[in-house]
């Protein structure tokens, strides 16, 4: 636990267990909230293959999970923290263009 609260520059054990339960209620929610949005987009498990239908899933979960990250990060008291995140996982995932990076940020 120790070599996390380091690499993520967390202070207390507290806030650690504030981090976790935001990533367990978001993962959650993201994938509540994916089933209807596909279905709206006409993306069902009926008229694709389980082949197309999961990717397509997951690729639209991605955009709804980063957003939830940092609303449901926020009310926790942890926006900096969840802001840092997805920016850090965007520019991983070669989107950084959709943030700016700041001259002291990695």
């Amino acid at each position: 636990m120790e070599k996390l609260k380091r690499r993520w520059g967390v202070s207390s054990n507290f806030q650690l267990v504030i981090i976790f339960t935001v990533f367990a209620i978001t993962g959650s929610t993201a994938s509540y909230l994916s089933k209807p949005l596909v279905e709206w987009l006409g993306i069902t498990k009926d008229n694709l293959t389980p082949w197309l239908y999961w990717p397509l899933r997951l690729i639209i979960i991605l955009p709804v999970y980063k957003v939830l990250l940092v609303i449901i990060g926020t009310i926790f008291g942890q926006f900096t923290f969840f802001w840092n995140f997805v920016k850090k996982m965007l520019r991983h995932m070669g989107l950084g263009f959709l943030v700016k990076k700041k001259e002291k940020e990695e």
